[in-house]
């Protein structure tokens, strides 16, 4: 049984825009014919493959069918490229999009994919979130690869480890003195001090005082930043104290700017690489470069 091309079109549109209506705008039909189309690969298929809401989104056999039409979409768009390329006319960039988690954005990523996005004529579209749910968005077909602390690779791809990233809880040496003290952090001074913490999804700075002191999330004050430039420089700042990779901070410790709180709290967060099993030639070099350059760094 082969698939309909325009029900698969329908599909895709409606699976990536999260919205019949914006699918029928970027295929210039109408909602109605989206709708047609899509209940006709269902029909065909004997599976639903849209859950209709705002946003619509694909159920598990839809997601299923959605990395499918992208691997082909990527691997079409690769040939096409090539061949265009052998005549003279290789000037088409290839788009690929990446989910990685902030801190491996602000330290070892980008200066990793520089020379071969240049070199491979690759556009790269880089979604951030936590290292814990960049999985999420292979796993649902959003991107194409992903750096994640997922260890297990899902159905059809493939998890290569990268490395590991060891973060310390640090604070400037005047915050540590005012909310510290001479004794150090404790559990009721610790209750006392504000933390920084990126956002609701990191869980680094919660677990390392949850294993020293028992304490819960709601027991002590966070201040939120959900940018790593800006996350470091709030506790560089004195807003707070928080959990910090060592590729950020480089020797501020050693230079006497920043102080290690609890050094029994550093913590190492083990990195992998997933993508599809087979993958165009581009992305797959783009995947060999980042995971022999991380292998070297973290």
């Amino acid at each position: 049984m082969a698939l309909d091309s325009k029900q698969c079109e329908a599909f895709l549109a409606v699976a990536e825009a999260g919205s019949f209506e914006q699918a029928a705008a970027a295929l210039h039909i109408t909602p109605s014919a989206v709708s047609l189309r899509v209940r006709g690969l269902e029909e065909r298929l004997g599976q639903p493959l849209i859950v209709r809401g705002r946003p619509s989104r694909a159920t598990h056999v839809g997601r299923q069918l959605l990395q499918h039409l992208q691997r082909a979409r990527v691997m079409e768009h690769d040939l096409l490229a090539g061949i265009m390329g052998s005549e003279g006319g290789g000037d088409a960039f290839f788009p690929i999009t990446l989910a990685v988690n902030a801190d491996s954005l602000a330290t070892w990523l980008l200066p990793t994919l520089s020379a071969v996005v240049q070199r491979e004529r690759i556009a790269i579209e880089l979604l951030v979130d936590d290292q814990e749910h960049t999985h999420a968005l292979l796993e649902t077909g959003v991107t194409h690869a992903c750096v994640s602390a997922q260890p297990h690779a899902m159905r059809g791809c493939m998890a290569e480890p990268l490395g590991r990233m060891r973060y310390r809880l640090v604070a400037t040496p005047a915050f540590a003195a005012q909310w510290f003290g001479p004794r150090g952090i404790t559990r009721t001074s610790a209750r006392r001090a504000p933390a920084v913490v990126f956002n609701r999804k990191d869980s680094l700075h919660a677990n390392a005082l949850l294993n020293a002191f028992g304490l819960q999330g709601n027991a002590y004050v966070s201040h939120y930043v959900p940018a790593s430039e800006a996350f470091v420089a709030a506790i560089r700042l004195g807003l707070g104290y928080g959990m910090v990779p060592e590729l950020q901070i480089g020797d501020a410790i050693e230079r006497g700017e920043l102080v290690d709180v609890m050094p029994e709290a550093a913590t190492e967060v083990a990195l992998y690489w997933h993508g599809w099993a087979q993958q165009p030639p581009r992305l797959e070099r783009l995947a060999q470069r980042v995971m022999q350059a991380a292998r070297q760094l973290l």
